[in-house]
Formats: structure tokens, sequence, C-alpha cells
């Protein structure tokens, strides 16, 4: 089973971006953790970072046959970004929603997902335990199938 770990714009910040939010790891530090957690569950994990709109949709595109699944953070893209919601939609591929805060208790702006309607799921507010209970959520969906 082949995992895609997408993030999103900004989240190369991790680390130095508002720890009280975010914490103190860097999206390597995240990535690593994925990764680890990945091969205790069987599953291999491949990571990719972009705060490129547009490189994301292509990203995910391209996953079409590759991979068994995505996990996906699309940090602020996850409330304007229509044509990431399109690229999901399109390929069919399971994906989960993740995000360290709980979008539903910030700003208003952010209660809105325009990904989570394509999605399988969404764990929000966790901290960077929201990437690995999304992979964990991730896996059951695809050994359903």
């Amino acid at each position: 089973m082949k995992i895609l770990l997408i993030n999103g714009a900004n989240l190369n910040m991790l680390g130095i971006r508002e720890p009280e939010k975010y914490g103190a790891k860097t999206l390597t530090d995240i990535e690593s953790a994925v990764i680890g957690h990945g091969k205790n569950l069987g599953v291999e994990v491949e990571t990719y970072q972009s705060n490129i709109e547009g490189e994301i949709v292509e990203k995910i595109q391209h996953a079409l046959g590759m991979y068994d699944g995505i996990l996906i953070n699309a940090g602020g893209y996850t409330h304007t970004s229509v044509v990431i919601r399109d690229a999901i939609a399109a390929v069919k591929i399971p994906t989960v929603e993740i995000h360290m805060t709980n979008i539903h208790a910030r700003e208003e702006f952010r209660h809105t997902s325009l990904l989570s309607g394509v999605c399988n799921g969404i764990v929000a507010g966790f901290g960077e335990e929201s990437y690995l209970l999304g992979l964990e959520g991730l896996v059951k969906i695809l050994q359903k199938n």
C-alpha cells in the first residue's frame, strides 16, 4: 500500500510559524514521524510540499495509478481552492484531509473547507498527531476496499 502525503502553502515554515498554534516541530520532523508510523502500519508513505496551488493539483493528478491513498494538509488552500478540490474529485483516490489546528475554532473564514466534500474523512485539532491519526484512518479506509 502506497500513500502520498501532500502539504500545502506555508507548511514548510512549521517550527518557525506561530509555534503557539503549530508547535516547534518542523515539517521534516512531522514527515519523518508519518513515514515511520506508516512503516509500523505496513504502508509506504511518500511526502510532497508546495506553496504553489497548480503544482499541488499536478501532484494529485499524477497520483492516479501510483498511490492507493492521499493524506492532505492543504493549509490555507483548504478554504480557497476549487481546483485542488476538483483534482481530488477527478482522481477518485481515497483522501483524508488533515489540519493541525481546529479550523472551526479559528477565524470564521477558516470554518469552511472546500475539500471536505470530496474527502473520505477529516482530522483536525490534534497538532502533529493529526497527521498520524489521519494516516491511521486512511489505512483503515483502504483496508476495507
